[in-house]
């Protein structure tokens, strides 16, 4: 068996899932399907944190010799650190050491870290970036040397994880010179979402949303943190239109604002690169 011949492996793509918002797996599965119908591993499984199939019990349908596991989730943190572990049965409850390659039951499992902090999640905001000014190319599609790519995420002061990984991709793509600026904007921390404007020295933004799935916040917090009324985006939402229109002028600036990066058909090869990387690792340490 050559190096990244996955013939002999199952993966395991790792959702949050939610019971409130219908969408929130959709992500998982549309992956799990382009990499199953690529026929690279001998099974291709999903499964949730909020939804069934159950992390907990994934492995019990898992009959290859070698399991790899991929959270689709934008950072290192609670979830990914403890939750999908626990659940797993790699650790102990409140165990914040375990090991990343274990064997049990006649089987390797590989515990890979999440697709959002994968450097190539850059190409995945790019091409975000790219479509949705593709799609709106009105007045007419800016150049990027003309444009401001703005990363919007969450951020918490419990999870310093969940900033870093957003900083870290704004730091990948400034470092390619593709957009006049690029910058790192939040819900929860500073700079907020609603600095953009003030943060922009070009007249045309770009915002794309770095969430797995679109939901409350991608469909209402942050188009009310752009200026919309809250009202007006409560009807939209309710007539099933788009929440924020591409592209809307505020404050002198002209702003596209992007899906969340879930759904992106690059992530698939994400996903793919932590495959390989823990096998690289795996055989390196041996």
């Amino acid at each position: 068996m050559s190096i990244h011949d996955f013939s002999d492996a199952a993966l395991v793509v790792v959702g949050h899932g939610s019971t409130l918002n219908a969408e929130s797996s959709a992500p998982t599965y549309q992956h799990a399907d382009e990499l199953r119908h690529l026929k690279i591993f001998a099974q291709v499984v999903e499964c949730f944190w909020k939804l069934e199939p159950s992390i907990g019990g994934v492995l019990r349908g898992v009959f290859t010799s070698r399991v790899f596991v991929v959270p689709l989730f934008i950072s290192e943190g609670y979830f990914t650190e403890e939750v999908v572990p626990r659940e797993l049965g790699l650790c102990a409850k409140d165990q914040k050491e375990f090991a990343r390659v274990q064997k049990r039951n006649g089987q390797t499992i590989y515990y890979c870290g999440p697709v959002g902090t994968h450097d190539r999640m850059m190409n995945v905001l790019l091409a975000r970036a790219q479509e949705v000014v593709e799609k709106h190319p009105f007045p007419r599609m800016p150049k990027p040397s003309e444009t401001a790519l703005f990363v919007a995420g969450h951020g918490t002061s419990s999870n310093e994880n969940s900033r870093r990984a957003i900083e870290r991709q704004v730091e990948l793509i400034r470092a390619k010179n593709i957009y006049a600026e690029t910058h790192a904007v939040f819900m929860e921390e500073e700079p907020r979402i609603g600095d953009c404007y003030r943060l922009a020295q070009v007249k045309n933004i770009v915002m794309v949303p770095f969430f797995i799935s679109d939901g409350l916040h991608s469909y209402e917090d942050i188009p009310v943190m752009l200026g919309e009324p809250e009202r007006l985006v409560r009807e939209r939402l309710k007539r099933s239109q788009p929440t924020w229109r591409n592209p809307t002028e505020k404050k002198g600036k002209l702003v596209w604002y992007s899906k969340s990066i879930g759904s992106e058909p690059l992530i698939a090869d994400v996903i793919l690169g932590r495959v390989r990387e823990a096998e690289t690792s795996n055989r390196l340490n041996c």
